[in-house]
């Protein structure tokens, strides 16, 4: 069962209250309401490891005003699962982010925080937890399976989290993101890993960063792979991904004369 926590849950209205007023705009503004609106429907988790070796050290940051980070939830090692921030709200989680070229990730977003400290396995309980959630969030919101990422995936150079210890296979056997395992067929001549990259959903901007979350995510961090291993790779989780979305394959070329971004 999911625990709430009413304090936290109190501090994005307190800093709404504070927030400035629409600015005066010349002449007013007429304000007819519609009834033709809903609430924010997120589409994408985000998963985190706190860096914490404590849950209440994390909880403190995540609800601490003057930290300026939150996340929908919180998981312990001992699979509690804490609501930190509505669903329908959105939390402070992923900070300068890319993904699919959305560059506000949060507005998008559930983020979930493990209790990780980083250096260590995760705890079944938690996993176990987790993919409770997931699921739940996956049906309520019909979250596309591909949509479920790394805060490395969508910060590359900028964050690792999850760690390399973070069961990805475990959770794509379950419908949560895709996956391949080695070995993998070869890549078809003239595919292009920048390019494969940017159709997975990290960023063009920052193409090493982005190759280096790519292997985080896939390979546990393992950058040893060829580069031929990383075309192959690449290409095995996007027909992954796009047979999931329509049955079909696909073919990541660069056009001659073509840059990759």
């Amino acid at each position: 069962m999911v625990r709430r926590r009413i304090g936290a849950l109190l501090i994005p209205l307190v800093l709404a209250a504070c927030a400035p007023m629409m600015p005066h705009l010349e002449g007013g503004v007429r304000k007819v309401p519609s009834p033709n609106f809903d609430a924010r429907r997120p589409n994408l988790v985000v998963l985190h490891h706190t860096g914490s070796d404590l849950v209440d050290r994390a909880l403190a940051t995540l609800t601490s005003p003057e930290r300026k980070v939150s996340a929908h939830y919180l998981i312990g090692r001992d699979g509690e699962i804490i609501q930190l921030v509505d669903d329908r709200d959105r939390a402070w989680h992923a900070g300068f982010s890319w993904w699919g070229g959305n560059t506000d990730v949060n507005s998008a977003s559930i983020g979930i925080e493990l209790d990780n400290d980083g250096d260590e396995p995760f705890a079944d309980a938690q996993i176990d937890a987790l993919l409770g959630l997931l699921a739940d969030l996956k049906q309520r919101y019909n979250i596309p399976r591909p949509n479920f990422v790394s805060h490395a995936d969508v910060a590359p150079g900028r964050k690792v989290d999850p760690s390399a210890w973070f069961p990805w296979k475990r959770l794509a056997e379950n419908g949560f993101g895709i996956w391949c395992d080695a070995p993998w067929p070869p890549a078809p001549e003239g595919f292009d890993l920048a390019l494969a990259l940017t159709a997975l959903g990290y960023s063009p901007l920052t193409p090493d960063a982005s190759r280096l979350s790519f292997l985080l995510h896939y390979a546990a961090g393992n950058e040893s792979l060829s580069v031929d291993a990383q075309r192959a790779l690449a290409f095995c989780l996007l027909n992954a991904r796009n047979e999931n979305e329509s049955g079909a394959g696909v073919d990541v070329q660069a056009p001659v004369g073509a840059t990759p971004y």
